[in-house]
């Protein structure tokens, strides 16, 4: 079974290392300090997007919340039941988004990209769109999604794939409220 992975005490040892308040993050991030600190006590986590944003903001990659420390490697194998699980994770509004993700590289540092397997349980109420740095490549595993890049909507069946600026205002949506998997590959 993965293992669920909680990143908030690496977010909160960050901003207590550079002595930055709650406030401080939340106005990088878009959400409220009170959200900043659910995170930090691993009540909750942040979407993919925010994460990416934090990670801009304390100036480190976002594998730096997921891997061990320990020395580089030049390569990793993950096995399906070593994968981290990031799951309750948390819309700027304070509700959950229905959907978790697995980070498939936590050894292998300073990576160019970061993978991951989304798992969109249910078809979320709201609809905010998210931005950050880099491109994201998207491939449907499983299911049928709705892709929503700034005032654009695309229906993706499995095998379909779609490649994008991340600073283009997304989201990934399940289409008809059933489960999709994701092969998720995100640059910074």
């Amino acid at each position: 079974m993965a293992l669920e992975f909680n990143i908030g005490t690496k977010i909160k040892a960050l901003r207590k290392a550079r002595k930055l308040t709650l406030q401080d993050v939340a106005r990088e991030t878009g959400f409220s300090p009170a959200l900043i600190s659910q995170i930090e006590n691993n009540n909750v986590s942040p979407p993919i997007a925010t994460l990416s944003k934090i990670a801009r903001f304390f100036d480190v990659k976002m594998g730096h919340f997921f891997e061990d420390d320990e020395e580089d490697r030049k390569y990793e194998v993950v096995r399906r039941g070593e994968r981290r699980v990031i799951s309750r994770v948390i819309s700027k509004a304070g509700t959950g988004h229905g959907y978790t993700y697995e980070a498939l590289s936590f050894h292998k540092q300073n990576k160019k990209m970061e993978p991951f397997v989304l798992t969109v349980s249910e078809r979320a109420e709201e609809e905010t769109l998210y931005n950050h740095e880099g491109e994201e490549f998207l491939l449907i595993l499983r299911g049928t999604a709705e892709v929503i890049l700034e005032d654009q909507r695309f229906i993706l069946e499995e095998g379909d794939a779609i490649y994008f600026d991340s600073d283009l205002r997304h989201r990934l949506l399940s289409l008809d409220g059933q489960e999709v998997e994701v092969l998720a590959v995100v640059t910074r």
